[in-house]
């Protein structure tokens, strides 16, 4: 049943704009599932979807993958669009985002497999990134500064 509503979910987001878990959860009831807002929250996690963007306004839920390849000019548009600021603590890496776009962007660093990121963690509108070195942590910060303005 789960990996039927899953695959039903990966349906209804390539088709759809949707953007929150309720509607989700509304459009997976009337497809004839039975879910709550909980269920559809550990969906969410478990088939690792993020939020992008759609208009400048609204966003949707959509997939990241590392197993579908997309090319590396889609990752840069969600880092412009949802990079605010970027601060360094040491070697860890602070970069906030709009509201809700955390884990995008957080998945558009990810795939542009920089070495020196050791690794990253999302919240909401922010992301820690630990970082090798602090020298590693300047250059990773200047490379995303000339990623975002490009």
């Amino acid at each position: 049943m789960k990996s039927d509503r899953h695959k039903k979910i990966l349906e209804l987001i390539a088709d759809n704009n949707i953007g929150t878990q309720e509607e989700l959860a509304d459009a997976l009831n009337k497809a004839g599932y039975n879910v709550t807002q909980a269920t559809v929250s550990r969906d969410i996690r478990a088939l690792n979807l993020t939020k992008v963007t759609i208009d400048g306004v609204n966003q949707k839920y959509t997939t990241l993958s590392h197993s579908s390849p997309v090319p590396n000019d889609k990752y840069i548009r969600v880092l412009k669009e949802g990079y605010l600021s970027m601060d360094m603590a040491q070697n860890i890496l602070v970069i906030r985002t709009v509201p809700g776009m955390a884990m995008a962007v957080c998945a558009a660093l990810d795939a542009l497999k920089l070495d020196e990121i050791v690794g990253s963690i999302a919240g909401d509108d922010t992301i820690m990134c630990a970082v090798r070195t602090v020298k590693d942590t300047v250059n990773v910060s200047n490379k995303l500064k000339k990623l975002i303005k490009a």
